[in-house]
C-alpha cells in the first residue's frame, strides 16, 4: 500500500426527480382530476471519517463520485423514490479544500464525524399540487431541482500528540523505533524516511501518538530535498521533539536550520513547545557531550536532553518531558494492556 496524503476528486450530488402529470380515471368516480405525485429528492454527497484508513491512495484510482438522482413521481399521488446518499469514507485527519486550495471546507478530526458536503436537489412538483379553483386540470409539473457539483482537494494531516523534527540522519527513525513498534526504515544515507510514520508511545501507564516526518534541509521551504510538504502532518501536534545529531560539525547551526524552515513554513510550527535533544551520544565521552549540550542550549535557549535512540540512554527523560508538554490529554492505559504499543499507521 502506498502513502498518499493529497488527492483531487470530483463530486456531484443527485438532481431531484420530475413531478408527474396524471389524472384519475376510476370507475364510479364521477369527477376525476389531477393526481400526479412529486418527484423524489436526489442523493447527497456525504463525507465520513472512519478509523482504519491511513492514506488517500484509493482516491488516485477513483476520482469521480456521483450520487444518483431522484425518481420521478407517478399517478395516484405517489411520490418518486429518493436517490441514495453517496458516503465517501476518508481517514481521520482529512481536510476537504476548495479547488484552489485557498479555503478549508471541511475538517475531520474524530472517528465517526459525518458531514453533508453537497445536498441533492429537491423533487419537482406533480400536477396535483398545481390544482386551484380556477385551474381544475393543470398539466404543468416541476422538473426537479438541479444537482450541485465541485472539484475539491482532499488533504490528510496526521493526528499526533508529538512530532519528530530534525535534519536528515538525525536519528528520528531510530528513536521512533526505540519507543514504539513503528518499524521505520533506518539507513546510512540522507532521506531514508520518505513518508510520515506514526507510532504509539506507552510510558509509565500513559500513551500518546508520535509522528516522524522526512528530514528537513536548508531551503526546504523553497522545495530543496523532499521540501516541506510533510510539515502539515505535525501542524496538529501539541509539542515537537527536535533531534540534533551529535556527530554534526556545528550542532547549533543544525538546530537553526530546522527552526528557520519551520518558521518559513508558518502555521504556527515555530511557536509550538519544543523539547531539544542531542542524539547519538553513545559514541562520545562525557566531556564532549557536556560541551555540545552547552553549545546547543545557547542556540536554543532551552534545556538539552542528551540521549541515544540506539541504546536507549536518555530516552525516558525525553518521554517524561513530552508527557509534561502534552499534559492531561495523554491517554491513561492499564499496565497489563499488551496492545498499547500497536501502531495504527500501516507500513507502506
Amino acid at each position: 500500500m502506498h502513502f498518499l496524503d493529497q488527492a483531487k476528486i470530483f463530486v456531484r450530488s443527485g438532481a431531484g426527480g420530475p413531478g408527474a402529470v396524471s389524472f384519475r380515471r376510476e370507475k364510479f368516480i364521477e369527477y376525476g382530476g389531477p393526481d400526479g405525485g412529486n418527484g423524489g429528492k436526489g442523493g447527497d454527497i456525504i463525507f465520513e471519517a472512519v478509523p482504519g484508513l491511513n492514506t488517500l491512495i484509493d482516491f488516485r484510482y477513483t476520482q469521480h463520485f456521483r450520487a444518483p438522482r431522484g425518481h420521478g413521481g407517478s399517478g395516484s399521488n405517489r411520490t418518486g423514490g429518493g436517490g441514495d446518499d453517496l458516503v465517501i469514507k476518508v481517514p481521520i485527519g482529512t481536510q476537504v479544500l476548495s479547488e484552489d486550495k485557498e479555503e478549508v471546507l471541511l475538517d475531520f478530526t474524530r472517528a465517526g464525524q459525518r458531514e453533508v458536503f453537497l445536498r441533492g436537489g429537491d423533487g419537482g412538483r406533480g400536477n396535483a399540487s398545481y390544482k386551484t379553483s380556477t385551474n381544475r386540470a393543470p398539466r404543468q409539473h416541476g422538473e426537479g431541482w438541479p444537482n450541485a457539483e465541485a472539484w475539491v482537494w482532499l488533504r490528510l494531516k496526521l493526528l499526533a500528540d508529538a512530532g519528530l523534527v530534525g535534519l536528515p540522519n538525525a536519528g528520528k527513525s531510530t528513536f521512533i523505533n526505540q519507543v514504539t513498534n513503528a518499524q521505520a526504515k533506518v539507513g546510512e544515507y540522507a532521506f531514508t524516511t520518505t513518508r510520515p510514520q506514526l507510532g504509539v508511545v506507552r510510558h509509565k501507564g500513559r500513551e500518546f501518538v508520535l509522528a516522524d516526518i522526512p528530514g528537513l534541509i536548508e531551503g526546504a521551504a523553497e522545495g530543496a530535498g523532499i521540501g516541506d510538504r510533510f510539515l502539515g502532518h505535525i501542524e496538529r501536534c501539541r509539542v515537537l521533539l527536535h533531534l540534533v545529531d551529535a556527530q554534526d560539525e556545528d550542532v547549533a547551526e543544525s538546530f537553526r536550520v530546522v527552526r528557520d524552515e519551520l518558521a518559513a513554513y508558518g502555521a504556527g510550527l515555530d511557536d509550538k513547545p519544543v523539547v531539544v535533544a542531542l542524539n547519538k551520544i553513545d559514541t562520545l565521552d562525557d566531556e564532549l557531550i557536556a560541551a555540545l549540550s552547552a553549545e546547543l542550549e545557547e542556540a536554543s535557549g532551552a534545556e538539552v536532553i542528551p540521549l541515544s535512540g540506539a541504546s536507549g540512554v536518555g530516552v525516558d527523560w525525553a518521554l517524561d518531558r513530552l508527557f509534561e508538554a502534552i499534559g492531561p490529554e495523554a491517554t491513561v492505559v492499564a499496565d497489563d494492556d499488551e496492545d498499547a504499543d500497536e501502531v495504527e499507521w500501516s507500513p507502506v
